[in-house]
This record gives structure tokens, sequence and C-alpha cells, in this order.
């Protein structure tokens, strides 16, 4: 298991929800004697953060911002893209999965990624590259599933693998460093929307031409009244948006 990974995901979580509302409630709950009246803003502060970020009409207006940079692309055009390789980024993988022989398998996320990218290496008539280490541990990476998934599932082979990265940014420098000598600088870059802006960043900084393929947008589904209720859908999106906003704002800080 990567240390910086765990690390890293540790501080993640104190910032993500559920555990930034009840961090705050706590310290509002431990200066209730000392301070009562700050103790009780706290608490009531966390409590409204959680409310809040529970909410779809919340967690669509974080989300929208990063869905907005790259609009999808159109399916009559696909066929006139111009690109050298079709780069997909995993998102997870499921560990031991029982119904699978208690083999790494993908996790939804992941397989959304591949069905899109599936269907683009198809149009494109051009070969895919999988990225994705395995930084929580475990036997195979997540690009190794990944290829798996592809040659069973879809019917498709992988031509390269990255499975040494622990983040999107390694993802980008050691897909250069597989690339580099194959001439492929201009790919299609398949990732979901929310995480495609630091996505693109990272690729393009890599020294890629990048053709953002996003996919699997959620903050242009039609209104109901289900959006300003509570729900743990709800509460999951608003963490994957502001983790994206927080690691944007953490690789411009670290350049």
């Amino acid at each position: 298991m990567s240390i910086s990974w765990l690390l890293t995901n540790a501080v993640a979580a104190c910032l993500l929800p559920p555990l930034n509302g009840l961090l705050l409630a706590l310290m509002g709950f431990l200066l209730l004697r000392r301070r009562p009246r700050l103790g009780r803003w706290l608490i009531g502060g966390g409590i409204v953060l959680l409310f809040m970020l529970s909410l779809q009409v919340v967690a669509q207006w974080l989300l929208r911002p990063l869905e907005n940079r790259y609009p999808p692309l159109q399916l009559g055009v696909l066929a006139r893209i111009q690109a050298d390789a079709v780069v997909v980024l995993g998102g997870g993988r499921y560990r031991a999965a029982p119904e699978f022989g208690d083999r790494d398998d993908v996790t939804r996320a992941t397989l959304e990624r591949l069905r899109y990218a599936a269907l683009l290496a198809k149009t494109l008539n051009q070969p895919l590259l999988v990225s994705g280490g395995r930084p929580d541990g475990g036997a195979s990476s997540e690009a190794e599933v990944m290829q798996s998934v592809l040659r069973r599932d879809f019917g498709i082979e992988v031509r390269w693998l990255e499975a040494g990265s622990d983040n999107t940014r390694e993802s980008a420098r050691n897909t250069a460093r597989l690339l580099g000598g194959q001439g492929v600088r201009r790919v299609v870059l398949v990732t979901h929307a929310w995480h495609m802006p630091r996505s693109v960043a990272a690729f393009e900084r890599a020294g890629f031409e990048v053709v953002p393929a996003p996919m699997g947008y959620l903050s242009f589904r039609p209104r109901t009244p289900l959006d300003f209720i509570p729900r743990a859908d709800a509460l999951e999106s608003s963490s994957m948006a502001l983790h994206e906003w927080i690691g944007m704002a953490w690789y411009a800080l670290r350049g």
C-alpha cells in the first residue's frame, strides 16, 4: 500500500463529507463548556453543512462548473476526430469480488469509463491505453483489471498498460514516459466529466495534445422535488465535486 496515497486520502477525508461536518460538530461539542456560544455555532454549522451537501441541488451547483468546462463529443463527428490513441483513466477497483471468484474487478465508475472508451476505440479505430495502479495494495493493478474487463466484456484488446500511478498527475507522467518514444502525442482522454478539468491539465502538462472525451454527466439531469430533500447519493456527488475542487487547488499550488 502506498503511504503517500494513504496520507493524501486521509487528509482529503477530513475535508470532504461527511467527516468535514462531523469534525466541525465535534469541535463545537468539545468547546461547549469553555466557549458555549462558539461551541453551539460550530455544532450548528456542522449540521447545516452536512444538510446542505446532501441536497442534490447543491451537489449540482458544485458539479456544474466542472462539467461545463468540456462539452460531450457529438456522436456524429466521432469518426472525424484525429488522434493517436484513446487513454482511459481508472475510477477504482472492486477488490476480491466474490461473484468473480474473489478476483479484483472494476467498480461501477471504472466500468462506465470503459464502456465509453470501447465505443471510441472501435469508432476511431485507435489503440487503447488503460491507466491505474494499486495504491491500496492487492495483487493486480487497476490497469490489469481494466484490460481483463475490456477483453472479457467488450472484446477489445489493450495495447498499453500504465500500472504504476497512484493519482491523476502520476498517470499523466507515466503515460508520457510510456508513449513518448512511440510518436503518440494527441490522445483522446476518457474520464468522468467532473474529473476532466484536472485530468486535461495534468496530461497537457505532461506534453500531450488532448481531445477531451467526458462522460457520466451528473449536473444536467432534470430537476425533481427530490433534489431538495437530503439524500445519500447527493452527499456522494457533493463529495466528488469537492474532491475535484480541492485536487485542482492542490495541483495549482504544486505547479
